[in-house]
């Protein structure tokens, strides 16, 4: 039997990456997923194209930083599916390396309203859905910036605070059957890492700082995300899932 037959995903973020590759892999492993992204066009080129192979993938625009669009996603969902089960909070963003002095109010309000009131606000609509339905699964796609600095002060704190939310949601709402787990990618191969590493030093300062001397398929962060989202982790809640590569085991 398929893991995640008959659940109900959304997922955030989902015009490429790690929140295509999950959705992608959610709805292959059974699951009725909606995903959405602010890249309209973008998301619905891969949706539409998954589902005339019969896989369910619904999409809908999204604007994570805000509370009306967020309500916009649930109500659609439930009006699609009926329910809520699952809720991947992937959506982000990544300004490299700005500086606590060279961060502007206005990056630092952008960085914390996608990367954390984000998955804030859809973790509290979304909750009441799962909590009808006896239970549910929350993953936050943090990353190693929210355990180790160094990433740029906005990133580092959106993703930091990401991670501890992540373990108050866990506390909170452990008697309402609903696990909250977060993951924490190194570097990932995506469209918007592709540029980084096209460039040959880029690559070779990869090699070097991480033990297994590659940066991460998308997939291999969905396959953690599958993991914490299905059966197989039926007694995992508030725990942080590093992904890379061995890069913070030095």
């Amino acid at each position: 039997m398929k893991k995640l037959q008959n659940k109900v995903a959304i997922v955030t973020g989902a015009a490429g990456g790690i929140g295509a590759a999950i959705a992608l892999l959610f709805a292959e492993e059974g699951a009725n997923v909606m995903a959405t992204d602010l890249q309209q066009e973008k998301m619905a080129t891969w949706a539409d194209a998954a589902g005339h192979t019969g896989l369910v993938i619904a999409h809908l625009q999204h604007d994570v930083a805000s509370w009306d669009s967020w309500q916009n996603v649930v109500k659609t969902t439930l009006a699609l599916y009926g329910k809520i089960d699952i809720l991947i909070n992937n959506a982000g963003i990544y300004p490299p390396g700005v500086t606590t002095e060279a961060t502007s109010k206005e990056l630092w309000d952008k960085v914390i309203g996608i990367n954390l009131t984000g998955p804030f606000i859809g973790t509290q609509l979304c909750v009441p859905h799962m909590r009808a339905v006896g239970g549910g699964a929350i993953v936050n796609i943090s990353s190693i910036a929210g355990i180790v600095g160094g990433n740029g002060a906005a990133y580092s704190a959106s993703k930091g605070g990401l991670r501890l939310l992540t373990k108050d949601n866990a506390v909170e709402f452990a008697k309402d059957h609903i696990r909250v787990n977060s993951i924490h990618p190194g570097g990932v191969i995506t469209p918007m890492t592709e540029a980084f590493i096209s460039n040959e030093s880029a690559r070779a300062m990869i090699k070097n700082i991480c033990p297994m001397e590659r940066m991460a398929n998308a997939v291999e962060i969905a396959y953690g995300a599958l993991y914490l989202a299905g059966a197989d982790s039926s007694y995992v809640t508030g725990t942080e899932l590093v992904i890379d590569g061995g890069l913070t085991a030095r």
